[in-house]
């Protein structure tokens, strides 16, 4: 996930986010889950960016399902 965000030029911007007082302490997955929430669009740009990042035998059953039938 780091890889995606530092790719789009905005691992500064995360890091930063996760230095306020409200994420200290909180798992890096939901940090990222609001991370991801707090500009619009962000969440279907990185949706779309992560999973062109998957490796093709690491996609997860459910998703490598719902792909076979679109």
């Amino acid at each position: 996930m780091r890889k995606v965000i530092a790719a789009e030029g905005e691992l500064r911007t995360f890091q930063l986010f996760q230095r306020q007082p409200a994420q200290q302490g909180r798992a890096v997955e939901a940090q990222l889950r609001r991370f991801l929430g707090t500009r619009s669009g962000r969440k279907s740009a990185y949706a779309k960016l992560l999973v062109r990042a998957l490796e093709p035998d690491r996609v997860p059953r459910s998703l490598d399902a719902v792909l076979a039938h679109v």
